[in-house]
This record gives C-alpha cells, structure tokens and sequence, in this order.
C-alpha cells in the first residue's frame, strides 16, 4: 500500500517545530550557533579598534545572518497553522525583533546594535536539551512573584518614601554648597546610597550630613533582604501546598513529595503531577 508523500510545508514544519525528529533537533542546533555567531559579531562591530579594520567584513556578516534569519522567519509563518498566532507569541515577537533593527540602522544610524536582542532566541536551547520539565520552575517562581505582587508594591512604595525623605533632609543639611543643588538631585543621591551602589559623585562633608547617609546605608542593607523574604516565603508555601495535590487512590493520603512515584503509606502507584503546576 502506497502512502501519500508528505508536502513540501509538512517537511519544512517537522524540520522547524519537530525537535522530537533528528533533522529538528540538527536545525535547532545549527540555529543556535547561527544566533550566537551573529551576536558576537555585532558585539566586536562596536568595539572600535575592531569596526576600523574589520568593520566591512562585520557589516557583511551582520546582513547576512539578517537575510538568514528574515527567510527563516517567514517559513515559520509560512509552515504554521496559525501564523497569526505564532505571530504573536514570545518567540514569535523575539524572532521578528531580532531582524528588524538592521533594516532600521538603514533609516537611523546605529540601531543595529540592537540585533543583541537575538541572545533572547537561543532560550530554545530548552527545546533542544529537552529541558522543557524545568519551565515548571520557572512556572512557579513567575506565580510566586504575581501572588506576591501586592506585598511587593507596598514594599517599594515604602522605599520610594523612605528615599525622598532622606534625599530633602540631605538637601536641608548640605544643601548647594556641597553639590546637593536640588531636591531631585538629593533624591538621586539617596537611591544611589540606599541601594549600595555608591558612585561617590556626590559625597556629604558635613558631620551631620554623614550621620544621616550612614543611616541611609544601613536602611539600604536592611532593605535589601525584604523582598527576597517576601517571595522566598511564598515559593516554600507553594512548594508545601504541592505535597497536597495528589491524592493516593487506594488510601486517600495526600502528603507526597512532588517527585514521589508511590504512596508512602500503602505503596499505591500515585498519579503523575502537573508538570505546570
């Protein structure tokens, strides 16, 4: 019995989305090469010992990995079902903004710099390792963050206080003489100060205005581990609440790890967990 060849679309599809077949997973490789060799040519462009000497040889190669990678493009909205729909979605979005911008450095000079936006494609080196079981991670800490979204705002609406007072009492205590010209100025200096960062541009040299940035930098350490609490303590309740997901269907128990493969109780085969959860 003779079966129906598959279409030329229907090759090109398994070749692209199929990561389960051999020529998938070389394509995908050879993808990912692609992506980064194009990444780091744009990187050594703009170093401009190198643009001097190789900056034609760079330009070349930069178009040609654009014109690559525009023609990969289209077939993957060419070989969808729903091209709008791919359109649309994260990789989609990564893979139309990685070649728009050098055929906008032809209108506004310098925007091809931009093409480092393509590092965001090769995340499908998830696909290809077959590491796809670890989104679930990556899952739970994105909804740890959401739940905790409430908790984080009032938190950084309370450092937002927290700086302007310090930036206009700084601005009190030194005020211009000492480089504190202003408020918005001042308010620079405490969030440079409360977050560690220290750039030293501004500086207090009055007793009194040392007193109060030592206080802004104890703040700032203190500060520091607040959200982190925050969401840690959400990831463990999430990761306690999971143990209550499956229930063993022989003797209804529910406290199992999420990797457990039999109930601990009577050694019932326990169902798989959602792997989204």
């Amino acid at each position: 019995m003779n079966r129906e060849r598959p279409s030329l679309r229907d090759r090109w599809w398994h070749i692209i989305f199929g990561t389960d077949t051999e020529a998938g997973r070389r394509f995908d490789q050879l993808l990912i090469v692609a992506i980064l060799a194009s990444v780091v040519a744009v990187m050594l462009d703009s170093v401009a010992s190198i643009h001097e000497r190789y900056g034609v040889w760079l330009y070349g190669i930069e178009w040609f990995f654009t014109l690559l990678f525009t023609v990969e493009y289209g077939i993957r909205l060419w070989v969808s079902e729903r091209p709008a729909r791919y359109a649309r979605s994260f990789f989609g979005v990564v893979d139309l903004l990685s070649v728009i911008p050098t055929y906008l450095s032809l209108l506004i000079p310098g925007t091809n710099f931009l093409l480092t936006i393509r590092a965001l494609r090769v995340l499908r080196v998830f696909r290809v390792l077959k590491l796809a079981a670890f989104m679930s991670e990556a899952n739970q800490l994105g909804a740890a963050l959401i739940r905790t979204r409430r908790k984080i705002a009032v938190f950084m609406f309370s450092v937002l206080v927290v700086i302007v007072i310090f930036g206009s009492l700084m601005y009190v205590v030194e005020g211009p003489v000492n480089g504190f010209t202003s408020i918005p100025r001042s308010i620079y200096w405490a969030i440079v100060t409360v977050t560690t960062v220290g750039y030293g541009d501004i500086s207090p040299q009055t007793p009194l205005g040392q007193v109060v940035a030592s206080l802004a930098m104890i703040t700032g350490y203190a500060i520091i581990a607040v959200p982190t609490g925050i969401i840690t303590a959400e990831i463990s309740a999430a990761h306690v609440a999971r143990r209550y997901q499956r229930e063993c269907p022989g003797c209804h128990r529910h406290d199992h790890d999420p990797d457990a493969r039999f109930c601990k109780q009577c050694g019932s085969d326990l169902p798989k967990p959602d792997i989204g959860a």
